[in-house]
């Protein structure tokens, strides 16, 4: 049987181009920003994970001007071998002392952080304990892995403990979870994680690639949130967001730092972060702990349309980040009403299966610190509209579910 059969088969794509709904893949003209250009119209930009707008900071610019300059355009080679520049270091020390933790180890995507972490910590034996709603890239590390992943239905106490008493005590147990869950927004449930881990002799890795920037004091992530920055043992991230580059990073203590250092393939055979992406990470860290009122900001402008959301009876889920979905049920409505959005001129990302149930697709919104009221009252009122010509709008303002 020919391997590329099952490419020959795939139509899913080709059938949404035929019917003018393909959502993928719109280029982008311009710098990333609140409004862009995009495919030779203005539009609104309500898809992007730039929370505090710093991919067009003047400084964070001219930082990864600077490095390209100093450093040349890449390392061309691992961390252990040619690649580690001193600002990987500075990056590094930085973020640690930012996150009030021992040590920090960057990756190269933040993807590959967690498949790092987890395939290097999880061993034979072992067992790493997941939220169903986790990103994709926890449930690739754990199958890069030696150990056995179990799932919990998301957010559920009572799921998480009764996995928890089926393993045995000898073994390891890795619970790891998303602090803000990059598709509802919501906030992992972690006083009530860190406690079972305790009781059951777990240890507790959180994803901050959605909360780094947005929640917790300064932005410094969801440990911090809720007050446990001690009782969580790993922290794992990506400059790809709040902190406008590309690339990951993984907080912890000295020992397990160093053991991942030498221990995680992803990260002994990739190239290290380029020069420009170490530099901008590090002056968008610089520019957060100089400024934590952005974090304050963002949360402003988010409370803010979700606000005017729900004024004109759009169905929400309220939560309390920048990430806002809009409940849109089926496949082909969401991706109808995304393309009407989008020909009106506010892009947002639809969100489909696998991500989400078939029956549960929603339009993930996500707001910038840089974001301004008339802007985002312009993009409701766009939403809106569009919700209003599909008869979707909300008997009651929100959701809520």
């Amino acid at each position: 049987m020919d391997i590329f059969e099952k490419c020959k088969n795939y139509t899913l794509a080709r059938d949404f181009r035929e019917k003018g709904i393909y959502p993928y893949f719109h280029a982008l003209e311009s710098r990333q920003d609140i409004t862009v250009t995009m495919e030779g119209k203005r539009r609104i930009m309500l898809g992007s994970n730039n929370y505090l707008g710093l991919t067009s900071h003047p400084e964070v610019v001219e930082a990864g001007i600077k490095a390209f300059e100093q450093y040349g355009s890449g390392c061309s080679g691992s961390r252990f071998l040619n690649g580690t520049l001193k600002l990987h270091l500075e990056l590094e020390e930085e973020l640690a002392s930012f996150l009030e933790k021992e040590a920090v180890i960057t990756f190269s995507t933040g993807f590959q952080t967690n498949l790092g972490i987890i395939s290097a910590i999880v061993g034979i034996g072992d067992y790493v304990i997941c939220d169903k709603e986790n990103h994709a890239s926890i449930y690739d590390g754990c199958k890069l892995s030696y150990g056995k992943r179990l799932l919990y239905n998301h957010s559920d106490m009572q799921d998480l403990e009764r996995i928890l008493q089926t393993i045995p005590e000898k073994c390891g147990k890795l619970i790891v979870t998303d602090g803000v869950f990059s598709m509802r927004g919501d906030i992992a449930k972690l006083p009530e994680i860190v406690a079972l881990a305790k009781k059951y002799g777990a240890r507790v890795m959180v994803d901050d690639a959605h909360a780094l920037g947005v929640i917790g004091k300064g932005g410094r992530g969801t440990a911090s949130y809720f007050g446990l920055e001690k009782e969580v043992d790993i922290y794992m991230g990506t400059f790809s967001k709040s902190l406008a580059s590309l690339g990951g990073y993984m907080a912890a203590d000295s020992y397990v730092i160093d053991y991942v250092k030498h221990n995680s393939r992803p990260f002994i055979f990739s190239a290290s972060i380029t020069p420009a992406n170490c530099a901008t990470a590090l002056t968008a860290l610089r520019i957060l702990r100089k400024h934590p009122e952005m974090v304050d900001r963002l949360a402003d402008v988010s409370n803010h349309l979700r606000d005017e959301l729900e004024k004109r009876h759009v169905p929400i889920h309220r939560a309390s980040t920048p990430i806002i979905p809009l409940y849109t049920r089926d496949v082909i409505t969401t991706l109808s009403v995304e393309r009407q959005i989008y020909d009106a001129g506010v892009y947002v990302n639809p969100v489909l299966p696998p991500a989400t149930p078939a029956t549960d697709c929603m339009l993930r919104v996500s707001c910038m610190a840089t974001h301004t009221y008339a802007v985002l009252d312009e993009a409701a009122e766009i939403i809106a509209g569009v919700f209003e010509k599909n008869n979707m709008l909300s008997a009651s303002c929100a959701a809520n579910v």
